[in-house]
């Protein structure tokens, strides 16, 4: 069973439309990559999986239900986890306090949501002496890290990441990009979004946007 399906999916700019048509089905366990050009619709499309735009036309189902019956709220904050290309961490907080206002934002019941977050943290590659350190002095993959553990707070369904690998040199990439395989063989659905053709051989199934149409291919793991 899809744990994120788009069935029909159109979108427009008053007459420019962007998205035409789109079937897509997402399963956990599993690595996918949205790729295309510039202009081709991969911010719009990010922000409809996120739940941050309705579509013009067709329908989400999370788990065969239509989100438009699940509150956006909830939605956004327990079932999937979004990673945002520029972190949108808040500096003057420490690493393990941006994880653990996630978790209070999601309403996450937990004594020790200190040694929590510290846990989260050192799983996707920080040490605890990283994890209490401001933001502001952690480097471009370290505060990568810090990301995905705050999109993991809540342990969503669904990690969704906008060119998670964007600015980071080649051997941080790889490493991210094992972080987000773990996930994958965990159970979770994995999305990304990227230019990257290095991220996309990494996927298991790759979605090409083109303007107003698609493409699809699917691969085995290596």
């Amino acid at each position: 069973m899809s744990v994120l399906s788009l069935k029909n999916i159109s979108y427009s700019y008053g007459a420019t439309p962007v998205l035409d048509n789109l079937s897509y089905d997402f399963e956990a366990g599993h690595m996918y990559c949205i790729v295309g050009k510039s202009g081709a619709g991969k911010t719009t499309l990010l922000s409809i999986l996120s739940g941050l735009a309705a579509p013009k036309q067709g329908s989400i189902f999370y788990k065969e239900q239509d989100i438009k019956s699940i509150d956006k709220y909830k939605f956004r904050s327990k079932y999937i986890g979004v990673i945002f290309q520029s972190f949108n961490l808040i500096t003057k907080f420490t690493a393990m306090e941006n994880v653990m206002l996630s978790m209070d934002i999601a309403g996450v019941k937990n004594s020790r949501k200190k040694e929590t977050a510290i846990n989260l943290l050192m799983n996707v590659g920080l040490t605890e002496e990283e994890a209490r350190r401001r933001v502001l002095k952690l480097s471009g993959g370290q505060q990568q890290r810090v990301a995905i553990a705050r999109a993991l707070s809540y342990n969503p369904d669904i990690i969704l990441a906008d060119e998670p690998t964007g600015n980071l040199d080649g051997d941080t990439q790889r490493e991210i990009m094992k972080i987000f395989r773990e996930l994958a063989e965990q159970g979770k659905c994995v999305i990304l979004v990227s230019h990257s053709p290095e991220v996309a051989e990494m996927c298991d199934i790759c979605y090409e946007l083109k303007k107003t149409t698609r493409r699809t291919k699917k691969k085995g793991r290596s």
